[in-house]
């Protein structure tokens, strides 16, 4: 355990003059201005979703792979549209002169090559400065042979590896029964839908050969090595070698043209995607909307055909202008996140006082509502006694997978804001939760499952998140759900779901951040939801969890953490100061010792006094997203999406949890019906100081 604080906790702060409530009052009035002005006209939410290059890469390699460079786009937009994507990418690049994760990361072999490849196929010299610096470190790292296999399904597409390097998934693998260690229902549901469409393709092997001056023989190190497969898991060496005896067996098998059944197989298959090509494209998630392109192209399907034309347009609504200007450069998202923004946002409106008779929570309730998830999915077959569909899903449309963390947030944000068809829509939503927890009293983020670590073992198991077990953060948002709900500690599944928390405990105190970044975000969520349900804030787990928060904040009362602490766990709670982290830090703070301690002020007060001014937010140097005053500014990553993988920058996050910590901290001082007042006013009073 260490309760001794980080050095850079220990050196005094500069002196300021402490704020007066009424003033950090005035700081809440503010922000939830500014949470006000960028909600759309329907009631919802959604803030730009930020991820790494590989998104620009990879979308720009697809391109070439299906042959349309030098094409239109699905909206008629010209193939010059895609210099504007190139130009974003080589923004990206580092000074090293690789390309990363997240901003201060080490540089990403498989990230920094597959830039590499669409800056020379774009245009632009090897002989470059920036090209020779990226070109100098990926064999400085040993070589593009050493890739990912994610990676290398898009170079051997492109004639640059051998399909030999691409793990093979037989597409028989839809036959496989229930009772087999892997079959696609042991799985996590991002894992699903992108295992199926790169079965297709890595049995249908659609290969574009480019000429030799595109091609990027210059980055590889060891050339026989490019041609073989190399698994980049964390798996231990005997598992490993296992696999590859498996992987050669099916490679020998596929040479001799597969099994009887495999043209049923992938027909199956592509049933089973096209069938999960909702409005929001498949799984409504990049990679899969991605791979599915390169499915329809390997089966011979023509761009005028309706499932390619959805497809791409799908893909291209995820596009986002940076800047002003026919060329202003272009960046992708990974999916889009409206329920999560707006159920998030809608929760602090009700930290903030605000229910069904204001008119922008009452507007958010009923869209949300609308997007309950009422028919069945893939959750279906993990259920071992029936209940009503329901529950939330992360986008737009993506009627097959609801998932649990949505739908707590959803749920209570409803259950406190709405009317009674928001409270109906919430009760179905928590009945839909009970029936997700898992054997071990957790939950995971879609389905009721059980934590299989062999399957983390298969050689495409890079992203690190082959299967979806239950987590102490997911765990922790449900129980302050069901604590929303009339749930105590004396319910079974809450005694359940408390105890798996408690095992999941880190020495030091704080638990693991599967969602977001990282130990800040896990100890949030895990300890708050287990004390509104009851358990008591001066057991000795609860307390270990306090003085852990308390010993990585900083001298100035913030909290920020890098994502570093998921590769070295020394870097735990160690990081630049965030709004967001700050935001966290602060509610568990409150939760465990009350809104008296001194340590919580001290985070509210660098809450405000980092918030944008007007002046702040008119300067583009200072805030160069554009964040509305009231709001802040924030340019790290705190989202996760696989850890040590690919994380996410949530543009609302920073506006989000801040207005909920100060919120529930002025609501805990007694100060919420003036703060409602100040609201029902239109803020007038303290948008004028």
């Amino acid at each position: 355990m260490r309760d001794v604080p980080h050095e850079s906790a220990r050196r005094p702060a500069p002196q300021q003059r402490p704020l007066t409530n009424a003033e950090i009052e005035q700081h809440l009035a503010r922000a939830i201005h500014a949470l006000r002005s960028l909600q759309r006209s329907d009631g919802h939410w959604c803030g730009e979703l930020e991820g790494d290059s590989i998104l620009q890469s990879e979308y720009l390699l697809m391109k070439w792979i299906l042959g349309q460079e030098a094409q239109l786009l699905a909206d008629g937009r010209p193939p010059q549209t895609l210099q504007r994507i190139v130009a974003y990418l080589r923004t990206q690049q580092r000074e090293d002169g690789g390309w990363g994760q997240y901003p201060g990361s080490g540089t990403d072999l498989s990230a920094t090559v597959k830039a590499y490849f669409c800056l020379k196929l774009f245009g632009d010299s090897p002989e470059a400065p920036h090209m020779k610096k990226a070109r100098a470190l990926v064999r400085h790292l040993g070589g593009a042979e050493r890739c990912n296999s994610f990676t290398n399904f898009y170079l051997a597409a492109l004639g640059q590896v051998s399909w030999n390097a691409v793990p093979a998934i037989p597409p028989e693998i839809v036959y496989l029964p229930r009772w087999f260690p892997f079959h696609l229902d042991k799985v996590s549901a991002w894992s699903r839908t992108m295992i199926l469409p790169l079965a297709i393709v890595a049995t249908r092997r659609p290969t574009r050969e480019l000429p030799a001056t595109l091609g990027i023989g210059e980055l590889f190190v060891d050339h026989d090595a490019r041609h073989v497969l190399k698994p980049t898991n964390e798996a231990p060496e005997s598992w490993k070698r296992f696999f590859l005896r498996v992987d050669r067996a099916l490679k020998w098998l596929h040479a001799r043209g597969g099994t009887p059944w495999r043209q049923d197989a992938i027909r199956r298959a592509f049933a089973w995607i096209e069938a999960r090509a909702s409005a929001g494209g498949v799984g409504a998630i990049f990679p899969p909307m991605v791979y599915w392109q390169i499915v329809l192209h390997a089966l011979g399907y023509e761009r005028t055909h309706p499932l390619v034309q959805r497809a791409e347009a799908e893909l291209d609504r995820l596009f986002v202008t940076r800047g002003v200007g026919p060329d202003a450069p272009i960046r992708i998202q990974p999916c889009f996140s409206p329920v999560w923004d707006t159920g998030i946002a809608l929760y602090a409106f009700a930290d903030c006082g605000l229910d069904a008779s204001d008119a922008g929570a009452a507007r958010a309730a009923e869209w949300l509502v609308a997007r309950e998830c009422r028919t069945a999915g893939d959750w279906t077959t993990h259920c071992d006694a029936p209940v009503a569909p329901s529950g939330w899903y992360f986008e737009y449309d993506n009627a097959h997978y609801p998932d649990c963390d949505d739908t707590a947030m959803v749920a209570m944000a409803l259950l406190r804001t709405g009317g009674a068809a928001s409270r109906a829509a919430a009760e179905r939503g928590v009945r839909w939760l009970l029936a997700m927890q898992n054997d071990d009293g957790g939950w995971a983020a879609f389905d009721r499952t059980r934590d299989r670590p062999i399957l983390e073992c298969v050689p495409f198991a890079d992203h690190n998140a082959m299967q979806d077990p239950s987590c102490p953060d997911i765990t922790g948002r449900v129980l302050e759900c069901l604590a929303w709900h009339g749930f105590g500690a004396e319910h079974p599944a809450v005694a359940r779901a408390v105890d798996y928390i408690r095992a999941r405990q880190e020495p030091e105190g704080c638990f693991f951040g599967r969602w977001g970044v990282h130990y800040i975000y896990g100890t949030w969520q895990a300890v708050i939801g287990p004390i509104r349900c009851g358990a008591p804030r001066d057991a000795d787990w609860v307390q270990r969890a306090g003085r852990w928060m308390k010993s990585v904040q900083k001298s100035d009362g913030s909290f920020g953490e890098s994502a570093d602490a998921y590769l070295d766990r020394s870097r735990m709670g160690q990081g630049p100061s965030t709004a967001s982290q700050t935001a966290w830090g602060a509610m568990v703070l409150q939760e465990i010792f009350g809104a008296d301690d001194p340590d919580l002020r001290r985070a509210i007060e660098w809450l405000c006094r980092h918030q944008l001014t007007d002046a702040a937010a008119a300067d583009a140097r200072l805030n160069p997203d554009g964040d509305p005053a009231g709001g802040w500014c924030e340019r790290e990553c705190t989202g996760t999406g696989f850890p040590k993988v690919f994380y996410l920058r949530y543009h609302l996050y920073r506006l989000s949890f801040p207005t909920m910590a100060l919120g529930r901290y002025m609501e805990a001082l007694g100060r919420g019906e003036q703060g409602r007042r100040l609201v029902e006013r239109g803020e007038r009073e303290a948008l004028g100081l």
